[in-house]
């Protein structure tokens, strides 16, 4: 999966350096033909520029590559990225000054192509630095992070603690590692990573604590019942890496839900078992979708959101917007957004009504909710329009705009294993439960299975469905 990812994203960077690459080379032919004063400017119709073009895209397109101008950013500095962003330029402008000898091109405006060779690097170390500005702020701040936890002492976790790196730009954190022997429990491993306790501690660690992947970095025949564990890793919906020696053939394990794949984990081969969906290219469109949808649609919908702001304020005293903890990926916390559907005091009177909860399960719904503002309230509830404050989350990166609810931390903390699995993929703004037929008729558990079939068959064609049923819901008022 990570060697998938690695390859999309490499090639949408090396086009995005050839289309600028391109525009830079245009750019110099306008600002030498339009822009410089006499006796500067002016271009002749010799030589073809648009055969030297092509020779560039051509030449660029070889040299980004040979001087590791895709590595990982994760693992470098941007002097670095820098340095080898001029080495592949300047490499790639003396054999293009080799291929115009050998083919006889001649009547080069020299002055065009230094521009050309300045613009090139401007806008090249511009891009690469926004990029890499960007993944350092967000990293710094907490997100576009996966925790580690890793099942091993000195010897084996110390090599991955190794690969991965103490510093923040590596894109991984290990939130501890858990060991087989009991003495080992509080010594620290490497790094300031520590022994959290025995491997009988999984299950609580993984239902406590944000992890995103689970690392064997002890061979497995060490490990009584290692099955189990994994079988438990792979119910709550966390990913699983092993590092070699193999022994899962001898366990006889075979992965109910995960998919198997052999991928090279920062340098170290490893066994990877996942239980979301692996099609890289539409998980990248769909999260590209997500920002751009929500940002066209915040900036569109600005009338209506001060429309329900003046109803909320006129209707009843209080603020506009309701906020509330949720978990979102693997458990992360956030705070949701919603237009406020009901009084100030709505939450210090939820005792009040647990006797007339018409859900089962954990979650709490009553069909004539007396705390809801009159009207309004009920109006924002039916067409789904309280939910739109949401679009902002979306583009804070914590939702998605299709994905399973968001569930309130008190709710998870009564789910079966089985059921955190739905934590493993984003939530969205909707789902195939707000899509259904008589919705609120839906059992809990029934919810739930509905959710990781949601995650178990993704796409995006299944995305643009429940966008238009929950479009058509929201025309309905078939909400609550």
């Amino acid at each position: 999966m990570l060697r998938e990812q690695s390859k999309l994203i490499t090639r949408a960077h090396r086009l995005l350096d050839i289309c600028l690459t391109a525009a830079a080379f245009i750019g110099a032919y306008f600002i030498k033909k339009y822009f410089l004063p006499a006796p500067f400017g002016g271009l002749g119709v010799a030589p073809n520029y648009y055969t030297i073009l092509l020779m560039i895209i051509i030449i660029w397109h070889v040299t980004f590559s040979l001087f590791d101008l895709y590595a990982s950013y994760r693992r470098q500095t941007f002097g670095r990225i820098f340095k080898n962003m001029i080495k592949a330029v300047s490499a790639g402008m003396l054999v293009l000054i080799l291929c115009m000898y050998l083919f006889k091109i001649k009547d080069v405006s020299r002055i065009m192509m230094g521009i050309f060779f300045l613009l090139d690097i401007g806008l090249l170390a511009l891009s690469k630095g926004s990029v890499y500005g960007a993944l350092t702020h967000y990293r710094q701040k907490g997100f576009n992070f996966r925790n580690i936890l890793i099942i091993g002492g000195r010897e084996g976790a110390g090599d991955v603690i190794d690969a991965i790196g103490d510093h923040l730009n590596s894109g991984y954190r290990v939130v501890g590692c858990l060991e087989v022997d009991e003495d080992e429990i509080g010594k620290e491993v490497k790094n300031g990573i520590k022994i959290l306790g025995t491997i009988d501690r999984l299950r609580e660690v993984l239902l406590e604590q944000v992890v995103d992947e689970l690392i064997f970095a002890m061979p497995l025949k060490k490990i009584e019942n290692a099955d189990k564990y994994i079988a438990l890793a792979e119910g709550i919906g966390v990913s699983v890496r092993i590092v070699p020696d193999w022994q899962i053939k001898k366990l006889g394990y075979k992965p109910a839900i995960a998919s198997i794949e052999f991928e090279e984990f920062l340098g170290i081969p490893t066994l990877a078992l996942t239980t979301t969906p692996t099609r890289q290219a539409e998980l990248l469109i769909k999260s590209a979708l997500d920002y751009v949808f929500a940002a066209i649609a915040m900036i569109l919908l600005l009338p209506l959101f001060l429309l329900i702001s003046c109803a909320i304020r006129l209707s009843s005293r209080g603020p506009v917007f309701f906020k509330q903890e949720r978990c979102g990926l693997n458990g992360r916390k956030f705070m949701i957004y919603k237009f406020r559907t009901m009084m100030t005091n709505a939450e210090e009177r939820r005792q009040e009504l647990d006797d007339l909860n018409e859900a089962d399960g954990p979650v709490f719904k009553i069909k004539k909710d007396p705390r809801i503002i009159p009207f309004v309230g009920t109006l924002l509830r039916k067409t789904g329009l309280d939910e739109l404050p949401q679009l902002n989350n979306v583009l804070k990166g914590e939702m998605s705009l299709i994905g399973p609810r968001p569930p309130m931390p008190s709710e998870v903390e009564k789910y079966d294993i089985w059921q955190r699995r739905r934590l493993s993929m984003k939530p969205g703004l909707t789902c195939l439960w707000q899509v259904a037929p008589n919705r609120n008729k839906i059992t809990f558990e029934e919810w739930m299975k509905m959710d990781l079939g949601y995650i178990d068959n993704w796409s995006l064609g299944l995305d643009f469905k429940i966008l238009l049923r929950t479009t058509m819901t929201v025309l309905m008022g078939a909400g609550r």
